[in-house]
């Protein structure tokens, strides 16, 4: 039996398009990529919770999954490897903007207030305008078609309902005493993503993978692929890991 990996997407993009590059890793693994509420072809949400969302992802996932979460995402994902527990067999996360792990941090709490700016007095009444600024705070340099596919503006305005990232009390105790390992994966393009990280690698005694010049979608670096398959095949527990010292 392959391994199990759960993809879970972050804000705006579906898990299709968010995982696309990860297709290559099904010849490998059992490449799991979930739609979370909200998102098509699921209908429209009033509300997205990290919390409750986590809560749902529980309900995906299976004994020994390899959990893997991008932004948002990776905030789901540090939640429910936190209720998961030893049912996790790994947890990597791309940077996720669980800001409350260093609020004191300047780069964080710059990006924080912006954060609040946006989701307080920003455009919510124009999907568009409010997924441009919101591309711009994250130091995304996709320009969305105008006027925005439908799919595109279902996840515009599924972001401005959710509840803001910030707000995420992260069980950094728990998941460092989890017996799984943990991975970080960043991109070297935006200081508060970078600072959240690097907690993160610290209190976690995770591992930390730096792939640069991809942004805020670190996955599509031609390198991810190999430093997660590398890290799952490492992972205790998993086929790679029996096979090599059986």
């Amino acid at each position: 039996m392959r391994e199990r990996l759960v993809l879970v997407h972050g804000s705006v993009m579906g898990g299709r398009p968010t995982w696309s590059g990860q297709r290559a890793l099904r010849h490998r693994f059992e490449v799991v990529v979930l739609e979370r509420p909200g998102f098509p072809p699921n209908p429209p949400v009033t509300r997205v919770d990290f919390e409750r969302d986590a809560g749902w992802l529980c309900e995906q996932m299976r004994l020994g999954d390899h959990l893997v979460g991008h932004s948002y995402g990776g905030v789901i994902a540090l939640l429910a490897a936190a209720l998961a527990g030893d049912g996790v067999r790994s947890l990597t996360v791309i940077e996720p903007p669980c800001t409350r792990v260093a609020p004191e941090d300047p780069a964080i709490a710059a990006f924080v207030r912006g954060g609040t700016e946006l989701w307080q007095h920003g455009p919510r009444h124009d999907p568009e305008a409010f997924l441009r600024a919101f591309l711009r705070a994250v130091g995304s340099d996709f320009d969305p078609p105008s006027p925005l596919p439908p799919e595109l503006e279902q996840g515009a305005r599924t972001l401005i309902a959710e509840r803001c990232p910030w707000e995420a009390e992260i069980p950094l105790e728990a998941l460092a005493a989890a017996p799984f390992p943990k991975l970080v994966v960043s991109g070297a393009h935006h200081a508060a993503f970078d600072a959240v990280c690097e907690v993160l690698v610290q209190r976690l005694h995770a591992e930390h993978s730096v792939l640069p010049g991809y942004g805020h979608v670190v996955q599509r670096h031609p390198q991810f692929n190999d430093v997660l398959a590398d890290f799952v095949a490492r992972s205790p527990g998993s086929r790679h890991t029996r096979a090599r010292t059986g």
